[in-house]
């Protein structure tokens, strides 16, 4: 039998909203503590005035509390969190209502569940009330969410079974985080004590244009980009820090035969100079025919010193690098580079086996890396394919 979530629940009370901050004060729950993912995050914490409400004892959170965020972003809001054993007292905000089940009928942990579901297949983007870039749920749109739970006993059944898939995804994630620090930490061990005693113009091949922008003004308009033909690489591309495919740009076989000084090749360091600078990527061996934007400078090397993967990791994680960059864009009113800041930027230079070695290694992590993440889109799949399943009582 339907039953609405107002017939579940004891309560559903907004929490109150502070604009003080008091660092020895109490801590309150903020849209912040919940992660892109639905996750609880505990390590920013806003404290407020233990005198900052004068009925604060009744905003306090308890172990099996559901938070649940009714004001947020429009792609946000409608997220919840199930509050754990804290090792300290918390209130919340008014971006939540704290939700407390009536444990004779629904589980909390279920109701979290039923509710994360909710969320990710989009079912409260028609209750919210969106303006500018807020939007919002009503307390009595939902209190009027309809749900169906099963027994108390196949409640814990069904969340057991949720909470094993979602552990195993929890550890691939953990995983991907390891390996997406292992490339800095292997650059630092490697590299990190070395002088930067070369500078980018010296590490570049002895041809024309080895360090080169893309074209400037009317020499490609953006009218001129068409849905096929030679592809144009811009700050999509890099933003990254490791190349991939965005929006796809081209220009004509024609218009290329105008432009061909502007390309790229397999092994070429592409850096941002525009927008978000300082992001670098290495054009990959598969690359097909492209040219680069105005916003990007790409670095031919020459490969008998310098090695592509080994001059992107010095571009992003040596210190003196960083400082150059931060330096020569400090005070800015908007930051930008362009190719003297590029050619003078300051690079250790160690043997170039070394700098294969890196190499090697760093590619080893990425297809592990690449191996985790297949094996988290499998697990996300199916995990979906189970919440699906458990609430439409077939599981």
């Amino acid at each position: 039998m339907r039953s609405t979530l107002r017939e579940l629940l004891f309560e559903a009370r907004p929490g109150f909203a502070c604009g003080q901050e008091d660092p020895n004060g109490i801590f309150q729950f903020r849209m912040h503590n919940v992660s892109k993912s639905s996750d609880l995050l505990l390590s920013k914490r806003r404290r407020i005035p233990l005198n900052s409400h004068r009925r604060l004892d009744e905003y306090y959170v308890s172990p099996g509390d559901v938070l649940f965020n009714a004001t947020n972003s429009p792609d946000n809001t409608g997220k919840s969190i199930l509050v754990p054993k804290l090792d300290e007292p918390a209130v919340y905000s008014n971006h939540f209502f704290r939700l407390r089940t009536n444990p004779a009928q629904l589980d909390s942990k279920y109701l979290w569940r039923y509710l994360q579901w909710q969320f990710r297949r989009g079912a409260f983007l028609g209750l919210t009330r969106q303006w500018v870039n807020q939007a919002t749920i009503s307390r009595e749109d939902l209190l009027g969410l309809k749900l169906n739970p099963p027994n108390l006993d196949s409640q814990r059944r069904i969340t057991a079974v949720l909470d094993e898939a979602d552990a195993i995804r929890a550890k691939r994630r953990t995983q991907l985080a390891h390996l997406d620090e292992l490339p800095r930490a292997l650059f630092h061990d490697m590299f990190g004590a070395l002088n930067a005693d070369a500078i980018v113009s010296g590490l570049a091949a002895n041809t024309k244009g080895a360090i080169r922008t893309g074209p400037f003004g009317s020499q490609l308009l953006h009218d001129e980009f068409v849905d096929s033909g030679i592809a144009v690489l811009g700050l999509d591309n890099v933003v990254g820090n490791t190349f991939g495919w965005a929006k796809r740009r081209f220009i004509t076989p024609e218009k290329y035969a105008k432009l061909r000084r502007y390309t790229v090749h397999p092994g070429d360091v592409l850096i941002s100079i525009m927008g978000t600078v300082g992001r670098c990527v290495v054009v990959p061996d598969d690359i097909e025919t492209a040219i680069n934007t105005k916003h990007i400078c790409a670095i031919t090397l020459d490969h008998e010193i310098a090695h592509p993967a080994f001059v992107r990791a010095a571009f992003l994680w040596h210190p003196a690098s960083r400082r150059h960059l931060a330096h020569e864009t400090k005070g800015a009113i908007m930051a930008g580079l362009n190719m003297g800041i590029i050619k003078k930027m300051p690079l250790p230079l160690p043997p170039l086996n070394d700098q294969q070695k890196f190499a090697e290694r760093t590619a080893a992590i990425h297809d592990e890396r690449d191996r985790v993440a297949h094996a988290l889109q499998a697990d996300d799949e199916l995990f979906e394919a189970l919440q699906h399943r458990a609430f439409r009582g077939e599981l």
